[in-house]
């Protein structure tokens, strides 16, 4: 696929890790937010909704295992599927007593399960979490991706989003699972109403400077009942075009490390209930234009990764 040979492709590089296709299994937790019931905030970010991110999810009254046993029937007989990921996907997923966690991580333990991935927020990251992941590491033989989400490395729009952390946090998460060499995925919203390009640039540097493996990009959608819905509606934010949109994921990628895995450009939302998804657009065509203008501009990513490493030193060179 031409796309390969502009960023680094999720899906070929689980292909090259693990020998064959690979498909992730989301899993749905009866858990919630600690900045939904009042540890850290109320009412959460002001773009998510009561149903999280996890609107194709099976129902969280089924099992870890029977949730995985469905999905893996479903995508085994339409893919030919052999190896899975499960994937923890909605809310924050290590927000829970560490009992009940180690109970939903260990059902998820199958042969054909080759990895576990676990999507939280970096405000919830502990030592104790991540010595029972690296125990069931090396005891089982599954590899672990923990996925962070951050949205934007600009502390002041993460106040406006009511996130309820600071970059701090993201970085003491970050140090804390690297020690245990347990792969990272960020996600990234590239354009929420407060940032500007310099911002886009920044998440790119950060995320290089930091050596994450991963980095998963969104673009806001706007939820019907949710504050930043109601500011919509009141035209007190106004939303980029799709083109600004294209323009923010293409220097984003030409400043990301060429090293790191891009597990997608564009995220999507069922567009029941929303006021805004994709600017009326299908993900894959928007996807479609991102590539189309990287090959008519030469663009790929890490063409700007110029700044690691002493920059100001290539004077002496």
């Amino acid at each position: 696929m031409e796309e390969n040979k502009l960023y680094r492709v999720y899906s070929k590089y689980l292909k090259e890790k693990y020998g064959e296709k690979v498909y992730k299994l989301p899993i749905n937790l009866p858990v919630t937010c600690p900045n939904r019931d009042g540890c850290v905030g109320y009412g959460g970010c002001i773009f998510c909704g009561e149903k999280g991110a996890g609107f194709e999810n099976l129902s969280n009254v089924l099992s870890v295992r029977e949730q995985l046993i469905k999905n893996k029937d479903y995508i085994s007989k339409r893919y030919k599927a052999m190896k899975f990921i499960a994937y923890f996907q909605n809310f924050t997923n290590t927000y829970l007593p560490l009992e009940r966690f180690k109970g939903y991580i260990k059902e998820a333990i199958m042969d054909d399960i080759v990895e576990i991935d676990i999507s939280t927020r970096p405000d919830c990251i502990s030592e104790k979490y991540l010595k029972f992941l690296d125990s069931v590491k090396k005891e089982y033989d599954k590899n672990i991706t923990v996925e962070l989400g951050l949205q934007t490395v600009n502390y002041h729009t993460l106040k406006k989003i009511n996130r309820g952390h600071s970059l701090a946090e993201f970085i003491d998460s970050v140090q804390r699972i690297k020690k245990y060499g347990f792969n990272i995925c960020v996600h990234l919203i590239l354009n929420l109403p407060w940032d500007d390009m310099d911002d886009v640039i920044e998440n790119a540097k950060i995320i290089s400077a930091l050596g994450i493996e991963q980095v998963k990009l969104h673009s806001l959608y706007i939820v019907e009942d949710t504050i930043i819905g109601k500011m919509y509606k009141e035209g007190r934010i106004k939303l980029g075009s799709k083109d600004e949109y294209i323009k923010r994921v293409i220097t984003f990628l030409e400043y990301l490390h060429p090293d790191i895995v891009v597990q997608r450009l564009i995220g999507r939302a069922p567009k029941e209930d929303t006021l805004f998804v994709n600017w009326d657009t299908s993900w894959w065509k928007i996807k479609d234009e991102i590539i189309k203008t990287m090959k008519q501009n030469n663009s790929y990513q890490g063409k700007r990764c110029n700044y690691l490493n002493g920059k100001a030193l290539i004077k002496f060179n």
